[in-house]
């Protein structure tokens, strides 16, 4: 059977079968633009954004939440209400989106990359551990495509250490580590409502904590530095509180349009997180029994999964053939985007900090953000030689979408003397 890459019919027709779209919406989304619309109050700290908040926190189980612009801007103030910043340093791991590390130097710490555990891309707690110096202040674990982060060493390493948890929860809404949700597990959680996301207004972020004071100081941050208790009072008359109240910052809010999207996606959220797990789960255990295949690691700690993407690794060794040409055959096959992993940290164009004048605050801090002094041969290895990568729309469909997916795999690896011909030309 001919490869779909070499002129072959794929195994999925997606003009008569198309995988499932993204974003979700509905009536609720619609009915509560109009809503805002109609109202008048367009702006922060409106009555869909309280709405939202109350129902994200019971969903999470935390004590605080606080919308905010973006992903990114999450982490940043984060970081800053923890009072981390110039002489600091917080470690990452080495596979992330670049804003988890961009955020650290964005408030002038310094962003030390450490590697990933093979079998889930996040963090190794052995790394972290090894990277810690005086002058660490937090560690930011990253909860990946479908794996949480071994919160119970990185956090029991960090108390030991006395050192800050930020989880980036950018991929995970709704997983829960040992019983309890992601957001809620470090001091301070921080979520992504990005378009991919599996939660989406098109734009937006979260901050959770269930620490008081970290919230007053993130709601702070988020509102051009206005104490959270007067924030009508701010509106009027200016009143911002007494001279220890004050902190510097700028306008990180959210709208009220984006806030009514996100009641509507909350509603859907559970649901479509049953099916993705329940879809992942399934495709593990078909992938899991084709030669040089091999599933993510499937940890009883994550007692809820959920997936941004649905990830998998292959063995170039045993199939003789290299990862990046699996991919692309895949690829054809299913007639979607087959992706590696995030390109690591320490060799990752868009994770380009010498670039930015405003970090040359002196040689010895500009030296120091230099990426490509860190070693990372598990990232390395994982985003040229095993990585595959699958959009969360492949996992919103059918179990015999998940069957599809396997028989394309079966078929790329069963025909890799095709591919093999290929590679040479």
């Amino acid at each position: 059977m001919v490869l779909a890459i070499n002129g072959g019919t794929p195994v999925r027709d997606v003009q008569n079968s198309p995988w499932p779209a993204w974003p979700m919406w509905g009536d609720e989304e619609r009915t509560g633009l109009l809503e805002v619309l109609e109202s008048g109050v367009w702006s922060y700290n409106g009555p869909k954004e309280q709405e939202f908040l109350r129902r994200f926190q019971e969903y999470l189980g935390v004590k605080h939440a606080l919308l905010v612009a973006n992903g990114t801007v999450s982490m940043q103030l984060a970081l800053e209400a923890l009072d981390i910043g110039f002489g600091d340093e917080v470690i990452v791991p080495g596979i992330t989106w670049q804003a988890t590390a961009a955020a650290v130097a964005d408030v002038n710490a310094v962003p030390v990359l450490v590697d990933v555990e093979p079998d889930t891309w996040c963090m190794s707690p052995q790394s972290f551990e090894a990277a810690i110096t005086s002058r660490t202040r937090a560690v930011i674990p990253v909860h990946l495509y479908g794996n949480i982060a071994d919160m119970d060493a990185i956090v029991e390493i960090a108390r030991r250490h006395g050192l800050h948890v930020i989880e980036d929860a950018a991929h995970k809404h709704g997983a829960e580590w040992n019983g309890i949700r992601v957001g809620g597990l470090g001091d301070i959680g921080s979520f992504s409502m990005q378009l991919s996301k599996i939660m989406t207004a098109g734009e937006g972020g979260a901050v959770t904590t269930n620490d008081y004071e970290l919230w007053y100081r993130l709601d702070a941050l988020r509102n051009c530095g206005r104490r959270p208790e007067n924030t009508e009072t701010d509106k009027s008359s200016g009143d911002y509180g007494e001279e220890g109240d004050l902190i510097q910052s700028g306008n990180y809010r959210i709208t009220e349009f984006q806030a009514a999207v996100l009641l509507g996606q909350l509603t859907r959220l559970e649901s479509l997180n049953r099916t993705r797990e329940t879809n992942g789960r399934y495709l593990d255990s078909l992938l899991s029994a084709v030669p040089g295949c091999h599933p993510m690691k499937d940890d009883p700690r994550e007692t809820k999964k959920s997936y941004f993407n649905y990830a998998f690794r292959i063995d170039e060794k045993e199939l003789g053939i290299s990862v990046s040409l699996f991919r692309q055959a895949l690829s054809a096959e299913l007639g979607i985007g087959v992706n590696a992993c995030y390109q690591p940290l320490n060799d990752c164009m868009l994770y380009r900090p010498q670039t930015k004048k405003r970090h040359r605050l002196n040689d010895e801090y500009w030296d120091a953000l230099n990426p490509a002094r860190f070693e990372l041969p598990e990232s390395q290895q994982a985003f040229h030689h095993t990585s595959v990568a699958l959009t969360h729309r492949v996992l919103m469909g059918s179990s015999e979408d998940m069957e599809q997916i396997a028989e394309a795999v079966r078929k790329v690896i069963d025909n890799k003397k095709e591919l093999r011909q290929r590679e040479r030309g």
